[in-house]
């Protein structure tokens, strides 16, 4: 589906028509530069690749600057592919905002603040083992029993146990748009979206 890159600027509130104070996360979307274009005759598929924020050339790899002079677009920090634009692109276009300005919800695709190794409880919600009185001292956020012991005798694949927690690509889906702001490449989100303030984010329609 049609999309770009962004960057997660913070997160704020609004007053809608009703007077009610909504949440909601700003995100910088896009100038993105079309720095190739996928065939189903060359590629297999059809896409579009964009790029987003400027690189130093210094940082650049020989391959990748040669990419780039190829698209006639200055080196790009940020690459990825969209399918289905409903507009046909060529090398070296910029796609803004604009793409949303008809759009009612978006998908937003990042990656989670990472937390560390974590227990079950605040992992996965566990409620701990037994009552925090009445003789127990060293058991209350223990994830209990996690195998059998005769049959199968085994831990069984897939167990929900303590580990590193967050780091990880996720995924929100229809998030209401509340604004666009073609002027300063801006949308204005309803809602949280995963991630750092300045981490990279992919809006798609």
């Amino acid at each position: 589906m049609p999309g770009l890159l962004g960057k997660k600027i913070g997160m704020t509130s609004v007053f809608d028509a009703a007077g009610k104070n909504v949440p909601c996360t700003v995100i910088e979307v896009g100038p993105c530069c079309v720095t190739q274009i996928k065939s189903v005759e060359k590629d297999g598929y059809a896409a579009v690749q964009v790029g987003f924020e400027d690189a130093k050339e210094k940082n650049t790899s020989a391959p990748l600057m040669g990419h780039f002079k190829k698209a006639g677009v200055t080196p790009k920090r940020h690459l990825a592919e969209f399918k289905d634009f409903e507009k046909e692109y060529n090398l070296g276009d910029v796609i803004t905002v604009d793409l949303f300005s008809d759009s009612a919800f978006v998908n937003v695709i990042g990656t989670s603040k990472g937390k560390g190794y974590q227990g079950v409880v605040k992992r996965h919600g566990f409620g701990g083992v037994g009552q925090s009185t009445h003789g127990q001292h060293n058991r209350q956020r223990k994830p209990g029993s996690i195998g059998a012991c005769s049959y199968p005798a085994k831990v069984f694949k897939g167990m929900r146990m303590a580990g590193q927690m967050g780091n990880e690509r996720v995924t929100v889906a229809n998030l209401q748009v509340l604004k666009v702001i073609p002027e300063q490449n801006v949308l204005v989100i309803k809602g949280s979206v995963p991630g750092y303030n300045g981490s990279i984010v992919i809006v798609e329609k």
